[in-house]
């Protein structure tokens, strides 16, 4: 039998607060979100200024990172990729989206859920939802 690791609500509020509080020390307003392992969506918080298409985009975010267990911009550069490129529509499913800003939270060499963060540079994004997936991981028991 399977056993399956998998993020919950603690673990989102925790990635939710820090990301929160990071972006408003930078003075920044974004939308993040937290999936589960199989990328389902657990908590959104979409902060006052951040663009309202940005829900949408930090969800498939958080999906697609779960779903292909590697980061969501991983999944752009290979689509855009001159020579092994594919279509992300081949994928089968419209939620999967290549933007950086989508990383999985790997625990026990499992891939446990999603961090992903949406409204900012697509760096800015990354170096977010890491930080959340940090807060996860530091408050691990």
């Amino acid at each position: 039998m399977r056993q399956i690791i998998s993020l919950g609500q603690k673990e989102a509020q925790i990635a939710i607060e820090t990301i929160r509080m990071e972006a408003e020390k930078a003075g920044k307003a974004c939308v993040m979100a937290v999936a589960d392992s199989q990328g389902e969506l657990i908590a959104l918080l979409r902060m006052d200024g951040a663009p309202v298409s940005s829900v949408v985009i930090a969800t498939n975010k958080a999906w697609t990172a779960a779903r292909e267990r590697k980061p969501s911009g991983d999944i752009g550069k290979a689509s855009r990729d001159p020579v092994n490129g594919f279509d992300i529509r081949n994928y089968g499913d419209p939620r999967y989206i290549g933007w950086g800003g989508g990383l999985p939270v790997i625990i026990d060499g499992m891939v446990a859920g999603a961090v992903a963060v949406s409204g900012l540079s697509s760096e800015e994004d990354e170096e977010l939802a890491r930080a959340g997936i940090q807060a996860i991981l530091s408050n691990q028991s």
